[in-house]
């Protein structure tokens, strides 16, 4: 096995490095917030396939396959980098796209002829987000001190949400609302709405830009690309072989998976959730995506200060029971505004769930190998990341009911739960 690389102690980095690896939380918040839960999803529900519950089930299966091919995928991309030393070409190559696909969903009219063409370039933009965000967790044990770790990563998160609010003000400002949009373009085909897509591409450009350019990177191990794949395959295979006797990690990934299979979930038929059995029109959905963001990243950011005081484990069980109520009263929230209240205290529990399972696994990566560690971290939390979707569609397809069919998330946070309680948080030394 390779020995391990690393960059310097952590107390050396600078606050301004610190501060452009957590903007890539904002940088790819755009993309979260406008195609994949609030706009882009419903417009592609309702103007596209012209069906709010087939297009649930469809926006679902691509969500599945896209989750799929990260869960494969990660663990053997992640040691590879890790054997390499470097992480930053591979986070541009994701970057990059991620880019494109999102962008190219532009094209995309109201017609069913597109539904094709978006559940692609949606599956195949995810994948590219999905490995950034692996590759970009994997730095954070490498910059900030341990017993800063988990006020970072919720920092982190917090900055996240905040970028979805402003995108989504940008979009409702300049183009989902306004009488006339930027750049003239023309309500009756959707352009405005279309719009968000091209948006949210040239956002997750500009602010992933600081990290590529004042982020420090570990050095680049001495070796050709074929030596680097054959180290970290095997890296990769040694770690496998050990998970199946330690119980605590394999206990770890089984409760990330659980946990992410019902964030997923929340995240992917959101919008559409509350597009169909409310009434909500695409504007009203927006509003309410805002609203889940500026809780979300309230919660995210406090929740940091309780991560380093009790730790990450306790944080993220604190967050679960929190959840779990908040999801259950806007799933069976008998009017519009019950579920205002419901789902706009949810996001108070979302981020810190996502923030203290970064914070969690970068206290538990061995040094040196926290890409490889993360890898199987986005494998836990992608193995299963279509059945929370699968399940949602297969549900509701049965029951001709959106209300039964998001209410099988509320089983994934419950035994999510059940299994982190078992888990044995590292030692603080």
């Amino acid at each position: 096995m390779s020995p391990p690389v690393t960059l310097g102690a952590p107390a050396d980095v600078s606050t301004r490095a610190r501060i452009a690896w957590a903007l890539y939380d904002w940088a790819n918040s755009a993309y979260a917030t406008l195609i994949v839960t609030f706009v882009f999803s419903t417009y592609f529900a309702l103007a596209v396939v012209e069906d709010a519950v087939r297009g649930q089930q469809l926006w679902g299966w691509a969500a599945s396959a896209s989750g799929l091919a990260v869960a494969l995928l990660a663990p053997v991309v992640g040691a590879i980098a890790d054997a390499g030393g470097r992480r930053k070409p591979l986070l541009f190559v994701f970057t990059a796209l991620a880019t494109v696909c999102t962008a190219l969903l532009w094209w995309a009219e109201p017609d069913p002829e597109f539904i094709v063409w978006v559940m692609v370039w949606y599956a195949i933009g995810n994948v590219g987000v999905e490995f950034g965000v692996v590759f970009s967790n994997s730095m954070l044990p490498d910059l900030v001190p341990r017993d800063r770790i988990g006020r970072w990563s919720g920092w982190a998160w917090g900055l996240g949400y905040a970028g979805g609010i402003v995108s989504m003000v940008v979009a409702l400002v300049a183009l989902v609302q306004a009488e006339q949009p930027l750049f003239g373009l023309d309500k009756e085909s959707f352009e405005h709405i279309r719009a968000v897509a091209p948006l949210a591409a040239v956002w997750l450009a500009i602010f992933a830009a600081p990290l590529f350019l004042f982020t420090p990177d570990r050095p680049g191990r001495v070796g050709n690309l074929g030596e680097h794949v054959r180290t970290g395959l095997r890296n990769l295979a040694t770690t496998l072989a050990s998970a199946r006797s330690d119980g605590n990690l394999v206990r770890l990934l089984l409760a990330n998976m659980i946990m992410m299979d019902g964030l997923v979930t929340v995240f992917v038929v959101g919008g559409i959730f509350a597009a169909g059995v409310f009434g909500m029109t695409q504007t009203d959905v927006l509003l309410f995506g805002i609203v889940l963001n500026v809780t979300g990243g309230i919660g995210a950011a406090m929740f940091g200060w309780v991560d380093d005081h009790v730790g990450p484990k306790r944080a993220i069980l604190i967050a679960l029971v929190g959840l779990f109520i908040t999801a259950a009263g806007a799933v069976v929230a008998p009017s519009t505004t019950l579920f205002w209240v419901f789902g706009s205290a949810l996001g108070l529990f979302v981020g810190p769930v996502q923030a203290g399972g970064r914070s969690l696994m970068a206290r538990m990566a061995p040094l040196g190998r926290a890409t490889e560690f993360f890898g199987l971290f986005a494998l836990s939390g992608k193995a299963t990341a279509f059945l929370g979707p699968a399940l949602v569609a297969t549900v509701t397809a049965a029951t001709q009911s959106q209300r039964w069919g998001l209410s099988v998330l509320l089983l994934f946070f419950a035994v999510g739960g059940a299994l982190l309680w078992t888990v044995r948080e590292p030692r603080a030394d």
